[in-house]
């Protein structure tokens, strides 16, 4: 598990009028979406902002680029067993309202047994740090905790991005990573990294995206890629690896 994935509301006090219809969320009000993945520790891996707030979650995945580099296959190699199973792809936890894909492990609704109350339990608990992050960013940022005021989305785009950073600047100052064996990552060729430049583009000139080789075995291999990450088979199964293992750790109390 890299994190947990969900998308936060911002008010747009002075969303143009010409935008209004697009922006006007479920509750009437006029806000921009912005997805965030985070860790444990409340650092952003990844951030898409600008999102129409009339969409829901759902729709905002569809035009993320979340999963960009593990289509390309320039995600980080990832292998870990679960219940006797090997897996090859990591997972974000997510709510109800995202697909079954094996790159997601969603909770259970209404569970009945002992087994799936351990694993919903866990699985809300350990979901909530995307809620704390953006909690965290609105307490720690004066500045997006209201409603925004400006006119301009690359304005407010840089704004979000620029807060994010700091934020993850605070947390590598605070948090002792030379104690923990993890994976670090390259702070200037991240995911959220390229998205804040990109954001920094000139207004007018459109971003060249990285070139890719088009070759017949790249599309085939995005291709199986594509395939595998949005198995509700391996989703289901995954899913059910894990309740075994989390019984397993936490003892069959069930019994």
């Amino acid at each position: 598990m890299i994190g947990s994935i969900d998308c936060l509301h911002w008010q747009w006090k002075n969303c143009p009028t010409a935008l209004q219809g697009d922006y006007e969320n479920r509750k009437g009000q006029k806000s921009i979406i912005i997805e965030a993945v985070p860790s444990f520790d409340t650092w952003v891996w990844h951030a898409f902002f600008g999102v129409a707030g009339s969409q829901n979650d759902l729709n905002v995945l569809g035009q993320s680029p979340v999963f960009n580099d593990v289509l390309r296959g320039q995600g980080p190699n990832i292998t870990y067993q679960v219940n006797n199973t090997v897996y090859q792809m990591g997972y974000y936890l997510a709510d109800g309202i995202y697909p079954r894909w094996t790159t997601f492990v969603k909770s259970i609704p209404n569970p009945r047994s002992h087994k799936k109350k351990l694993f919903a339990t866990y699985q809300e608990g350990y979901r909530k740090d995307v809620e704390r992050c953006f909690g965290i960013l609105q307490a720690r940022w004066l500045i997006i905790r209201g409603a925004a005021r400006m006119f301009d989305e690359e304005i407010l785009r840089s704004i979000m991005m620029t807060c994010i950073i700091l934020h993850n600047m605070i947390v590598e100052d605070e948090y002792d990573y030379d104690a923990l064996e993890v994976y670090e990552p390259d702070l200037m060729n991240t995911a959220l990294t390229r998205i804040y430049e990109r954001s920094m583009e000139p207004s007018g000139e459109p971003f060249e995206p990285e070139p890719l080789v088009r070759d017949g075995r790249f599309m085939t291999r995005m291709i199986d890629r594509y395939t595998e990450m949005q198995s509700s088979y391996i989703h289901e199964r995954h899913q059910l690896d894990l309740m075994e293992h989390l019984r397993a750790v936490k003892g069959n109390e069930d019994q």
